[in-house]
């Protein structure tokens, strides 16, 4: 069983909001116990046997909806005391209509807490009178959660707090670190450790969050060059779907209309659209593609035939592992540009590989030695070309035009309708390379839905794309070569200060 122990010291997510209801002992319904709202939804959500013990102080008394939540076969009020250990306890049954067994102690270690709390100024922890009725939570031993996610990556932190489950210990959390990084107690954020942990809030998984400016953007585009879920399956956001994005901080969610087989029907008028565009290829047969590209291509592919490179589909070995390892490894610049996994080690590569679902991986060979590779991601009615590399001294070998047929053949074969093969307008000499082999550049709606009044903000003023994508094209050809020197000199700089 998971049991949490969750100390609800204060009302909002905002420190300073707290701040200011416990002096003034003044409340907002806004956001109050927000924080502790969802936590109480992803325990309830939550698959796993889960326990969870609410300590609440007079400040932060459960209201309503959050009562709602705590059901009884899942979690247990509890008391923090604050200041009268009695008084308290009396307070918070007769508002809850529940029997209260444990209690915790709100401690303060700063003077200026204990003045806003109205405690003695010498007195860290409120004092309990001999013969207490409730049971010390403090006797159960306890992972401090919140602290573990300061000091750790999630996940380093899931695997500390999962051994610490298996332990029979308590986990410890305070709603107010749920999402942000508390400085000067280094406490959270552990939403993401905390999701994983109870196997929550599961539409979420792949979700990334950024910020741009003021505003939170969230889409599943992930992080980096070969980011493919976007295009795997067709997606409108449920309005519960956004709710819950807006409760979770998040400014403004975005997502691609995949044209080419769902046009989405009269979308919302604050929905913001821009245009985006990919390189996409209709597959009919192998043959039809053959005759579709022109000579050039058809020899370079014959080229690499009569060179002995021969293509394959491969399972995901050690021995594939090794070949796209070194592939990586070859050379910092490609392209012209800096290659982001050169220096990457072999134990990521490994992971990266051998976890891999829902593709396919194409090798090509020369002389028994892996020359290149296509990793195909499969998605409803598309292959995606995930990754295509190649090693540099084989490139007079026409490697990737082979690499290129063998997914069109085996595409073809498996009667997948369209191959996608990234985004199209930035990157001249990969744009050329595509459209030879018979992609050609696509239209796609990107939708931007504003949550929050900080999302209507910056859609406004413009801040919810990139600065590149917003640049039209006649500006952006000749400013190529310097984004390309600005990029290897910045990998240039960054191997200077690893050396030194």
């Amino acid at each position: 069983m998971i049991k949490l122990r969750i100390d609800v010291d204060y009302p909002y997510p905002s420190r300073l909001q707290s701040f200011l209801f416990t002096v003034l002992n003044s409340k907002t319904s806004k956001n109050y116990l927000k924080n502790s709202k969802i936590i109480a939804k992803m325990v309830n959500a939550s698959p796993k046997e889960v326990k969870a013990y609410w300590f609440f102080t007079p400040q932060t008394t459960p209201d309503r909806e959050l009562l709602e939540l705590l059901l009884p076969s899942r979690h247990e009020v509890a008391l923090h005391v604050a200041n009268n250990a009695y008084p308290e306890l009396e307070l918070l049954e007769k508002a809850t209509k529940r029997k209260v067994k444990y209690y915790t102690v709100h401690g303060t270690a700063r003077l200026l807490a204990r003045l806003m709390w109205r405690r003695k100024i010498w007195e860290a922890i409120a004092q309990i009178p001999d013969g207490f009725p409730l049971k010390n939570f403090w006797d159960f031993p306890t992972l401090g959660l919140d602290l573990v996610c300061y000091a750790n990556p999630t996940a380093q932190a899931v695997k500390i707090a999962e051994n610490s489950i298996a332990k029979g210990e308590v986990l410890h959390i305070h709603p107010e670190w749920l999402f942000q990084r508390g400085t000067l107690n280094h406490r959270g954020p552990y939403y993401e450790t905390l999701k994983t942990i109870l196997h929550a809030d599961t539409e979420f998984e792949g979700l990334v969050v950024r910020k741009k400016g003021f505003a939170k953007i969230a889409s599943y585009a992930g992080i980096g060059k070969y980011s493919t879920r976007e295009y795997e399956r067709d997606f409108v956001p449920a309005e519960e779907f956004k709710e819950k994005l807006a409760e979770r901080g998040v400014d403004l969610f975005t997502f691609l209309e995949r044209k080419w087989c769902c046009n989405i029907p009269n979308p919302p008028k604050n929905w913001v659209k821009a245009e985006d565009a990919i390189a996409l290829l209709q597959v009919t047969t192998y043959r039809d593609w053959r005759n579709g590209i022109g000579k050039k291509t058809r020899n370079m592919v014959r080229k690499a035939e009569k060179s002995g490179v021969t293509t394959a589909t491969v399972e995901p070995s050690e021995k594939l592992v090794e070949g796209i390892w070194k592939i990586y490894n070859e050379t910092p610049i490609r392209q012209g540009r800096a290659f982001q996994y050169f220096g990457i080690s072999r134990e990521l590569v490994k992971a990266g590989v051998l976890s891999a679902r829902g593709c396919t991986f194409i090798g090509a060979f020369f002389q028994d030695e892996l020359a290149g590779f296509i990793q195909l991601v499969h998605g409803d009615n598309v292959a995606i070309i995930s990754q295509i590399l190649s090693l540099q001294k084989y490139w007079d070998k026409a490697v990737n035009n082979s690499l290129v047929a063998k997914a069109v053949e085996v595409c073809a074969a498996s009667q997948i309708q369209w191959i996608m093969y990234g985004r199209m307008g930035n990157h001249p000499s990969l744009d050329s390379f595509k459209q030879s082999n018979g992609f050609t550049k696509f239209s796609l709606t990107r939708y931007y839905i504003p949550l929050t009044r900080k999302g209507i903000a910056a859609t406004a003023l413009g801040l919810h794309r990139d600065f590149k994508d917003t640049l039209p094209q006649w500006l952006k050809n000749p400013l190529f070569p310097v984004f390309n020197w600005v990029s290897r000199t910045k990998m240039k700089i960054r191997f200077m200060l690893r050396t030194r």
